[in-house]
């Protein structure tokens, strides 16, 4: 009898609850509780060590399930949006679907689910044929100040959409560039086209005080665009090292070489873009294994090389920032290598990491991003055969 590894994984993390038993937190009183330290921990010590919540999310209603997971934002009221990819469902996934129905499980979740901190579903809405444009690939979401989501997807011929919470389309933010068919290695790349034709979001993020949005055009091109979030105005741009868009070659990066000097372009994927507290722009060359962190306009600080050796997908998938002010410590996402590594943020030493390559909770399979939240909870999201997204909790050392 064949089950699929999404059937799974409810049976694999109900009995995380009692293997997770070891890892539970003393009291003072001596009772064993799970790890809920979070606001607890004081980050100038050091990194905290990270435990999976094996009861995060909740179950969905409607006999949904999630499916490739592609984005996560963590919001300014620490609600957690995810993004996935409705028809990435597989044939004995979608029976409930069928017509009669097969079984009694399950049926494609939305594209847009939003979740509160212990896992309740709070709204879900989207995916194809929702609005005019939506994208054939989703790749990205986040929020603005104002509560807006944004959604882009990864394709060439994709834009930036602007929703409402509830889901209704409020605006297209660009101008839809061609569509190509077939792996975005053998499409032309233009890493000199400056004008608002996106080919595909990998990754956004907005400076709402300078009134500006950062892209990762990292699919099909190998760079970082800023745009007037107003108007849509080209406002700058660069590569790898800062280096101007008009010195940017269009050809395929060579393959990685763990024993040669870093290349001096971004390989696929230019996977994120992140600002931190302190101004500085933080950007994921996946298939490089670094990230490098440049001032808002451009001028390449330093980067941070993680596991050099790993020659497929790559390290450095997503970003995203300790809660203390300081923003002492870096989460970085590494798909190939199934870990959440923590770097200090000042040297980019590897000070901790969580996570292996596995189905059970607390396991990772081409884990695609991580976010944390204001208390330093970790939610990371899976592409492929997992499409799951957990919950890991800071626990004191």
């Amino acid at each position: 009898m064949h089950f699929g590894l999404k059937s799974i994984f409810a049976a694999t993390v109900s009995l995380a609850v009692v293997a997770c038993s070891e890892e539970t937190v003393q009291t003072a009183n001596g009772e064993a509780t799970a790890p809920t330290a979070a606001a607890q921990v004081d980050w100038s010590q050091g990194a905290p060590e990270y435990r999976v919540d094996p009861d995060w999310p909740k179950p969905l209603p409607n006999k949904w399930l999630i499916q490739s997971v592609t984005g996560m934002y963590v919001d300014k009221d620490d609600n957690i949006w995810v993004l996935n990819r409705p028809d990435s469902i597989s044939g004995d996934e979608a029976n409930a679907e069928r017509s009669p129905p097969v079984s009694e499980c399950c049926v494609r979740a939305p594209a847009v689910l939003k979740f509160d901190k212990e896992g309740n579903l709070l709204t879900a809405w989207g995916g194809p044929g929702h609005a005019p444009g939506w994208p054939q690939s989703e790749h990205t979401i986040f929020t603005d100040n104002d509560g807006n989501v944004w959604i882009a997807g990864s394709q060439a011929g994709d834009t930036l959409l602007k929703f409402t919470p509830d889901g209704k389309l409020i605006s297209d933010f660009g101008k839809r560039g061609p569509r190509f068919e077939g792996p975005a290695a053998r499409q032309p790349q233009n890493n000199q086209q400056t004008d608002l034709l996106l080919r595909g979001v990998a990754n956004a993020d907005l400076d709402e005080a300078a009134r500006e949005i950062y892209v990762a055009d990292g699919y099909l091109n190998k760079r970082v665009l800023v745009f007037d979030l107003d108007t849509g105005q080209f406002k700058r741009g660069w590569g790898a090292y800062g280096t101007p868009l008009a010195e940017i070659g269009n050809e395929p990066t060579p393959p990685h070489n763990p024993s040669g000097p870093p290349l001096k372009e971004y390989r696929p994927a230019v996977h994120c873009v992140q600002l931190s507290n302190d101004n500085l722009v933080y950007v994921c060359d996946r298939g490089g294994n670094r990230v490098q962190v440049f001032t808002k306009q451009g001028e390449f600080q330093k980067e941070f090389i993680v596991a050099n050796e790993t020659l497929d997908r790559g390290t450095a998938g997503m970003v995203s920032f300790s809660p203390d002010p300081e923003q002492r410590f870096l989460f970085l996402a590494d798909i190939q290598n199934s870990a959440v590594w923590i770097l200090n943020r000042q040297t980019g030493e590897v000070v901790g990491r969580f996570g292996r390559r596995g189905y059970n909770a607390g396991q990772l399979m081409l884990m695609h991003l991580a976010v944390s939240d204001s208390q330093g909870n970790v939610y990371t999201g899976e592409v492929g055969d997992a499409g799951r997204v957990q919950k890991f909790v800071p626990v004191p050392r």
